[in-house]
């Protein structure tokens, strides 16, 4: 995942004018800055404590790191002007000129503790707002924006979780230090655990070139496959367990984790035996004429106290609400297939598709129920910009019947509603071009996106979204 995700929060409070929306995203900016300017000198003394600490194990050799320290800050800014719609509803994109800007600061932090253990604490400061409140398209062009009431900055723990390997076969990788990633001499043939608090995207749908929003595509539709329902709450985290049982040439996955007592919520819920989630994937690698390639087939049923777009237009249908409708022993189901195949070491080409079953109501992540995206990747080494790249993707989403029938008589998700619905697919265009401006630690990227029919509807757009994100790591 380029680690740290996603996603999300409840983005349900007034509509604001134009005007106010420009005060907002300024008000926003200066409370991100007045907030990390607090948490200046805290930062500054947890970097110096633990940078200390990994010099005490600079010793370490390529066989096994013991403790390593990564820092991020990715900071998005996207702007779209004036475009048409016929009508609007609460949960619109708003027509308006309009620019928001989003950002996230995390630590990254690794121990090794015992023999095949490995424990990752990542505290995490984000802030900021998606254009028109994070509503109105559901494959939404920044995917480092959450769907939270409040833009003001927020700290917390984005992850913390203890990793168990166990090992055999003389078959070796050497894995760098990374990200929630020790550097070591590891076999190919291993089990692996994690418990504890974490992104699904850290283990699963790993697509080489569409997969993290800090560094690769921002739209939410490229990031992981769009029809996953994956778990996380309104930040993009969940409590679980995955494991691995891994092979040279492939990976198998498993993760069962809890659930979210609502739709795209905070709290977790209780009744694990009634709201869970499981997640199976297969990774197979290979090469063709000496390219890597990789492909991925992903399953996952969520369960939970759930609602049903059918059952809520049958109790009302001119103004339905699929809440009214939620109930235990409700699940959603889906699948995924990812791919990604370098043709040089300059260029490679991915390609995604997922489905669910579009009866149950969205629960974690965006309202989309089947979709299609592909793209490619060149590297600049024919411009002389080795380090640099430039991005080219293609979207296209769609709803089930029951789920477009729903919006059509009135009703709201969590995301999209336009309080009526002309249909058909939403279709995406994505454009990047990634600089190395600073010795691989600052990043510029450009990003245009253009969107039709937004959030499923006909009588509204097209839309264009220009972005540039700024990204620092070390």
């Amino acid at each position: 995942m380029g680690m740290g995700y996603h996603r999300y929060g409840p983005a349900r409070f007034p509509g604001r004018l134009p005007d106010e929306l420009f005060s907002s995203s300024v008000t926003q900016l200066l409370n991100i800055q007045v907030k990390l300017h607090i948490m200046k000198k805290y930062i500054l003394i947890t970097i110096l404590l633990l940078s200390t600490i990994k010099l005490t194990f600079a010793q370490d050799t390529v066989k096994q790191q013991h403790f390593n320290l990564h820092f991020q800050q990715t900071i998005i800014t996207q702007y779209k002007p004036t475009f048409s719609a016929a009508y609007s509803g609460a949960n619109s994109l708003l027509t308006g000129s309009e620019t928001q800007s989003s950002i996230t600061t995390t630590l990254f932090g690794g121990a090794k503790l015992w023999k095949g253990a490995e424990v990752y604490f990542n505290p995490e400061l984000s802030g900021g707002a998606g254009l028109s409140r994070t509503l109105g398209v559901a494959g939404f062009p920044n995917g480092e924006t959450f769907r939270v009431g409040s833009a003001s900055p927020a700290i917390y723990i984005a992850r913390l979780y203890l990793k168990q390997r166990f090992e055999w076969g003389t078959e070796k990788d050497t894995l760098s230090d990374d990200v929630n990633q020790l550097a070591g001499i590891k076999s190919k043939r291993y089990f692996s655990i994690a418990v504890g608090k974490y992104g699904m995207a850290d283990f699963f749908d790993g697509n080489e070139f569409s997969h993290d929003p800090r560094a690769q595509f921002m739209n939410w539709a490229l990031m992981d496959n769009a029809a996953w329902d994956y778990p996380a709450n309104t930040r993009g985290y969940v409590i679980g367990a995955t494991a691995e049982f891994g092979q040279p040439n492939w990976t198998l996955r498993f993760a069962f984790t809890m659930s979210t007592t609502e739709a795209n919520g905070a709290i977790w819920d209780a009744k694990l035996g009634k709201a869970n989630t499981q997640t199976l994937e297969y990774e197979k690698r290979y090469s063709i004429n000496g390219q890597k390639g990789t492909v991925r087939i992903l399953g996952f049923r969520n369960n939970g106290k759930m609602g049903n777009y059918q059952q809520a237009l049958n109790l009302n249908p001119v103004a339905p609400n699929v809440d009214t409708t939620q109930a235990y022993g409700r699940h959603k189901y889906g699948f995924g297939v990812s791919a990604d195949q370098y043709l040089s070491k300059d260029f490679g080409l991915f390609a995604k598709a997922s489905w669910n079953d579009g009866h149950t109501e969205t629960w974690y992540f965006t309202e989309i129920d089947h979709s299609i995206t592909f793209g490619g990747v060149l590297k600049g080494t024919s411009w002389k910009r080795i380090d640099d790249e430039l991005g080219l993707a293609f979207i296209g989403n769609g709803l089930s019947k029951p789920h477009r029938d729903y919006l059509a008589a009135g009703g709201y998700g969590f995301l999209i509603g336009d309080g009526k619905l002309n249909y058909a697919p939403e279709m995406i265009a994505e454009l990047y071009y990634k600089m190395n401006t600073y010795q691989h630690k600052l990043w510029l990227s450009p990003d245009c996106q253009f969107i039709i029919n937004p959030a499923y509807n006909k009588d509204r757009g097209p839309v264009n979204v220009l972005g540039m994100r700024a990204h620092v790591e070390f």
